[in-house]
């Protein structure tokens, strides 16, 4: 029997659908160090714009940097500038350097360049003084600022799981340090620097004290509850906040409604001297039996100076006084001895004619 060939219907092919699988996790997710753990998804990347918008400092964006006073910061020397955050973080010290002109690090002239070198080895010499500081992380990003600043940021000694990259986001994770501590380390810098020039801004902290008769009768304090506003760290900084160029998004970044809102915080509030409230200077000194005692010792030492001007000013009428009256004697007894003396000499010529004209009247006569 001849065999047909050809004549077998094939098997339809099996087709599946494979649907996108999100990308795997990197490894580092699994490190000690990571600050985040359970279930985590890689976010989705958004496409590339075509322009890039500026950066503060750029274009028509105020600098921020340029407009802040000296004293903003806690140290200052004439080309370079060094400031805090506004209160204490998680770390032990965060610090940034900024250069007094406005410059971003691949603008900088030789001579600043090669300061920054200098100043960068400077201030990490002075922060990894601090007692329980083992590392100092030296950091520039750039996105959101284009006036240069360096990022000095503090490992505490003995904490192995914040090595590495992730430390500042350990910055915003940790409870922030004591204030009292955090001024103190402000002041240890700013003398540090002081050493090799410029000009010291920061205070270490007032001693806050209370009479021993307020002691039951003053309220506990209690700290107010954190916000979302209270955020002031390197993640949430202003400087490094990029501005979102995505169509449909009205408004600013959350960088910008944050720096604006730190700003309006650092205008209204009474201690405030300047940039986002800096670390220079103490606030506190505590209260007598419901009153200000750093607020009544302010009025008295103002009353003191006004008194003591209000005295200068009327010994110096006084004096003035007692130096017109003897300036008009002098005047009149100088006047008087030259009338005097006129008197005396026209007198002593009159008496000279007279006896003349005797003389000449006997004479006369004897002929």
């Amino acid at each position: 029997m001849a065999e047909q060939v050809g004549t077998a219907v094939p098997e339809p092919a099996r087709v599946s659908v494979v649907h996108d699988t999100p990308p795997s996790l990197p490894d580092f997710t699994q490190w000690p160090s990571f600050p985040f753990e359970g279930e985590l998804r890689v976010k989705k990347l958004d496409d590339p714009v075509l322009m890039e918008p500026p950066r503060r400092g750029e274009g028509h964006r105020e600098c921020t940097a340029c407009a802040a006073p000296d004293e903003a910061y806690i140290w200052v020397g004439e080309r370079w500038r060094v400031r805090a955050m506004d209160r204490p973080t998680g770390l032990p010290m965060v610090l940034i350097l900024e250069s007094r002109s406005h410059f971003d690090l691949g603008d900088l002239p030789n001579l600043l360049a090669a300061e920054l070198g200098v100043m960068t080895v400077r201030l990490e010499r002075a922060i990894r003084s601090l007692d329980g500081v083992a590392r100092v992380h030296v950091n520039r990003w750039g996105d959101g600022s284009a006036h240069l600043h360096m990022w000095f940021l503090a490992r505490p000694h003995g904490q192995l799981q914040l090595r590495g990259t992730f430390l500042s986001l350990w910055d915003s994770i940790l409870p922030p340090i004591a204030e009292s501590t955090w001024r103190e380390n402000l002041a240890l810098i700013a003398a540090w620097l002081a050493d090799f020039g410029g000009r010291p801004l920061a205070e270490p902290p007032r001693i806050q004290w209370q009479a021993p008769s307020s002691f039951s009768a003053a309220p506990e304090a209690t700290a107010s509850p954190a916000t979302d506003e209270d955020g002031a760290s390197v993640i949430a900084s202003a400087e490094e906040a990029p501005i979102d160029p995505l169509p449909g998004r009205s408004g600013d970044s959350a960088g910008d409604r944050a720096a604006d809102s730190t700003a309006v915080d650092a205008a209204d509030s009474p201690t405030a001297e300047g940039r986002g409230g800096i670390a220079a200077g103490a606030t506190g000194a505590g209260t007598v039996a419901g009153v200000d005692i750093a607020g009544g010792a302010a009025v008295e030492r103002a009353d003191i100076r006004v008194s003591r001007v209000a005295d200068g000013e009327a010994d110096a009428e006084g004096r003035a006084e007692t130096d017109a009256d003897e300036a008009t004697a002098e005047a009149t007894d100088s006047a008087d001895s030259r009338a005097s003396g006129v008197g005396r000499v026209a007198g002593d010529r009159a008496e000279s004619r007279s006896s003349g004209a005797t003389g000449a009247t006997g004479t006369a006569s004897g002929r």
